[in-house]
């Protein structure tokens, strides 16, 4: 009787023993005797105990940074780049089998290909195109990690970092830039100008006396911002048509 409670105890913990539970988010390669088995999970399932173990596989999308890098652009400008990675596991066999450890696998492809893409572009490319670099570096990432059974998703390049020598050439550039703009912006202002002075003077050579009174209205101006004595020359036929005026007001008050 002992005997038989004994093997019944023996029985339950072995088959106890075996009994697994993997997440939603979770795969278990299982493999017995060395040999590969298949994958099990999400839930509950069996392994035979000492003669079947499993790896555990993540499959949530994993977020890894890559080191800052220095490296050099086509241009011979020394940089340091910092980018993120977000990958994820869609094939957990090839992830167990193929690679030994996959995570570091895809940081080192991360750095390899950090460096070759920066090298193959100018230090402009790297500041202005940033986003279409990432794209680059993910579909080359990507078509490394893909035999592993990894698929990246997303790369952000960040804190790009430039020399402070370059920084005060860059910065002379820009000031150089505003100053050429407002030069162009003052020079389209005096064409403007110039060409509504044009129009102004033949309007104004349609009708001489319209010159006169033009120059009446810029003297009371400087009259009324200045505290002097201004003498005023006025030809001739002005003043006759000016007196002619003033006549022909006096006698119709009379």
């Amino acid at each position: 009787m002992f005997i038989l409670l004994a093997a019944l105890a023996l029985l339950a913990f072995f088959a106890l023993a075996g009994l697994r539970v993997a997440n939603q988010f979770e795969r278990g390669v299982v493999f017995r005797l060395g040999k590969l088995r298949g994958t099990r999970g999400p839930g509950l399932y069996w392994l035979i105990p000492l003669f079947e173990w499993q790896v555990m596989v993540d499959l949530r999308t994993i977020t890894a940074s890559v080191q800052q890098q220095e490296t050099i652009t086509r241009d011979n400008v020394p940089v340091k780049i910092t980018a993120v990675v977000w990958y994820s596991t869609v094939d957990p066999i090839r992830a167990v089998i193929d690679v030994r450890d996959v995570d570091g696998a895809v940081i080192q492809v991360a750095l390899t290909s950090l460096r070759n893409i920066i090298g193959r572009h100018t230090l402009d490319d790297v500041l202005k195109e940033q986003e279409q670099l990432a794209g680059i570096m993910r579909q080359a990432i990507d078509a490394a990690t893909e035999p592993w059974g990894v698929k990246v998703t997303r790369v952000e390049m960040r804190n790009v970092e430039i020399p402070n020598s370059m920084q005060r050439a860059m910065a002379q550039e820009a000031e150089a830039l505003r100053e050429k703009r407002a030069r162009i912006i003052k020079a389209e202002a005096e064409l403007d100008a110039s060409v509504k002075l044009k129009e102004a003077a033949g309007l104004i050579m349609e009708n001489p006396a319209g010159l006169e009174l033009r120059r009446m209205q810029m003297i009371t101006e400087v009259g009324a911002e200045q505290n002097t004595t201004t003498i005023i020359m006025f030809p001739s036929e002005f003043v006759a048509a000016a007196r002619g005026i003033a006549d022909m007001a006096a006698a119709a008050k009379k």
